[in-house]
């Protein structure tokens, strides 16, 4: 074994929790439906805490018992096959009793978030052909507002308390369909991802044998149950007697989940690194996380910073661990790293790392051969474990699953991102092989975006590229050519486009030209396109320069992190290109000038400098001042006088 696969087992080592009986997760184990290791599961601990959100708490005895009767009821209005069936929530503990109903009625779940836009929301009920929703009270009012028809809706706060809750115990195979992940598309129409019951027990048993998962552990949910990576989240913790926390991070942001990660001793924390990072900006550097053992950081690239954001707020007995997966085939590689650790490679970010049971990764020219020893390639899983295909999609599912000549039960996924391999076996991943990129830890492709623009009556042609913005994040920049005599800017394209595309899809800058920069042979020039700068965007808000010192100071706040040479007080935040991460480093900014705490709602209800001076000002107004100064003495006089 070489020196850097020592360390990482050394790490691996000693990731238990300190006072839990780690059970491994037996291959033995997969073979088997994912409600039958559930039961299994609520056998042995009924008492125990299964999910928690607020107030609000499932023991594992009564979440069984609520999945059961949903069961039923779903099977009374449909019948026994093995159909999709889509659930519509908020993010809580509904929809978990949800996917656990539907599974035990041998469903195949298809999660939908309620913030999806309209049309996206059809696109999938038309690809899907679901004749059923499963939601509750505020799912069915927002059907209703939609005027979503031709779908019968069960509400789960209806279903009648009489139905029996004993386990069904249907026959169910392993290699039954379970859920469909619908991700971006590069035709402009999202794709579903179909898994099985066996790929996603091998998801849990990967994640559970690699972290030590036990019972004694709590889990972060920090997102929708509707995106890929929630599959991890969910059934390593249910299938092993461990309690899950969801946790709206969208909502209460960075500033509270710190506060929230302390107070609810919460052992694994997972989430992208976008939000990591956010979580760090509102980290004092006084708080202890005595109770963290693990975190996992998926989704987009971590660097040096990351690194050194976990070493310094977080125990020594907490590892960390950079994954690499996709929705299509699981986690991949894995790299541990500790208080010792620190990232060796010249570009300064940490590798994807070292194999996982049961994928094997190639690397692939562009005639599909295996590179040499050290030269980059396409990354290529070969594995039992992958995913079943895309729904409807045979041509896609052809085109990105090939079957191996050498094996009957293998595939191999062609993921479409570049990596290389170490003499050691490390894997470094290089990128994107095409227009494919992770924006905030979500897979986005360009082309539905520039389709869902282009699609817009104002708009003549559209391309939309990803540019780093400077905090180890992407940000997506969209160059439109109007129709002639069409009158366009931030603001109305913003606008139209949430209609179209989920939040993190809509580009955060819009730059106007008379016409698309071409090659020779009249491709569009993406090299070519100029930068967008630092002037002040198009919006349909006039300018309005800042008037007192306390509105002067946040312009200059808000003009440093978003890098614009101009803010105007009614400026809307989010039409100025601003993300969950900016409004994070803007608050944290904010705090440590006027010695405050504005929380990230504060700034959500009113989202331009000049409300925020309200608040800096009454907030302000309400604390002690003694031993405190402003920066700017103006400010300081300003807020005394009132």
């Amino acid at each position: 074994m070489n020196h850097r696969m020592a360390d990482q087992d050394a790490i691996y080592q000693r990731c238990f929790h300190p006072t839990g009986a780690f059970v491994e997760f037996g291959k033995e184990e997969i073979e088997q439906s994912i409600a039958a290791r559930f039961e299994k599961i609520a056998r042995l601990y009924p008492d125990r805490t299964a999910v928690k959100m607020g107030q609000q708490r499932l023991t594992y005895d009564e979440l069984n018992r609520a999945a059961n009767r949903l069961a039923r009821a779903i099977l009374a209005l449909r019948g026994e096959g093995n159909e999709p069936v889509v659930l519509l929530f908020e993010p809580g503990i509904r929809p978990i009793v949800a996917i656990l109903g539907l599974l035990k009625a041998g469903k195949i779940y298809v999660p939908l978030d309620p913030s999806f836009p309209r049309d996206r929301i059809r696109t999938i009920l038309e690809d899907c052909d679901s004749k059923l929703f499963v939601t509750d009270r505020r799912g069915s009012t927002f059907l209703n507002q939609r005027g979503e028809s031709g779908v019968e809706a069960l509400d789960i706060e209806a279903i009648d308390s009489a139905i029996p809750d004993g386990d069904l115990r249907l026959p169910l195979p392993p290699d039954l369909r379970a859920s469909i992940m619908y991700t971006s598309g590069s035709t402009g129409r999202p794709k579903g991802v179909v898994q099985n019951h066996l790929g996603i027990l091998h998801r849990a048993m990967v994640y559970t044998n690699m972290l030590h998962v036990c019972a004694s552990d709590r889990l972060t949910l920090l997102h929708s149950c509707s995106f890929g990576s929630s599959i991890h989240h969910l059934f390593s913790s249910l299938l092993n007697g461990a309690a899950l926390f969801p946790f709206e991070a969208r909502v209460d942001g960075g500033i509270s989940l710190a506060r929230w990660l302390k107070q609810e001793e919460m052992t694994i924390y997972h989430s992208v690194p976008s939000l990591f990072r956010q979580c760090m900006e509102a980290v004092t550097g006084h708080e202890t996380f005595s109770a963290l053992r693990a975190i996992s950081l998926t989704g987009a690239s971590i660097s040096a910073q990351d690194v050194a954001l976990y070493q310094k707020h977080f125990p020594e007995s907490c590892v960390l661990v950079h994954l690499m997966g996709a929705t299509e085939a699981g986690w991949i590689r894995r790299y541990f790293i500790d208080h010792a650790g620190s990232v060796e490679h010249g570009n300064g970010t940490v590798p994807v790392g070292f194999p996982i049971e049961d994928k094997a990764v190639l690397l692939l020219n562009d005639e599909g051969v295996e590179t040499e020893q050290g030269e980059a390639g396409e990354i290529a899983i070969r594995s039992r474990y992958l995913a079943v295909g895309y729904w409807n999609r045979p041509d896609l599912t052809r085109e990105k699953f090939v079957a191996p000549p050498d094996a009957a039960d293998e595939q191999i996924y062609l993921t479409g991102d570049m990596g290389r391999l170490s003499v050691d076996g490390c894997l470094s991943h290089l990128g994107r092989k095409d227009f494919l990129v992770k924006v905030r830890g979500f897979r986005v492709e360009m082309g539905e975006i520039e389709s869902a623009i282009s699609a817009l009556a104002q708009v003549k042609e559209a391309v939309v590229v990803a540019a780093d913005d400077g905090n180890e994040e992407k940000r997506l920049l969209a160059y439109v050519v109007p129709e002639r005599d069409a009158q366009v800017s931030s603001t109305s394209l913003r606008r139209l486009l949430k209609d179209e595309l989920p939040d993190y899809m809509i580009p955060q800058t819009f730059v106007t030209l008379a016409a698309l920069p071409l090659t020779a042979n009249g491709k569009i020039d993406r090299r070519s396109l100029p930068d967008p700068g630092t002037l002040r965007p198009q919006l349909d808000t006039p300018y309005e320069a800042p008037k007192t010192a306390v509105e002067e100071s946040l312009a200059r706040i808000w003009g440093d992190v978003l890098d614009l040479c101009a803010v105007g007080i009614r400026d809307n935040f989010f039409e100025l290109g601003g993300s969950s991460l900016s409004a994070a480093r803007i608050i944290a900014k904010v705090n440590e000038t006027f010695g405050i705490e504005l929380s990230l709602r504060n700034f959500m209800d009113v989202p331009h400098i000049a409300g925020m001076a309200g608040i800096v000002i009454l907030l302000r107004g309400s604390k002690d001042s003694a031993g405190i100064e402003f920066p700017d003495r103006a400010v300081d006089e300003e807020i005394g006088e009132l």
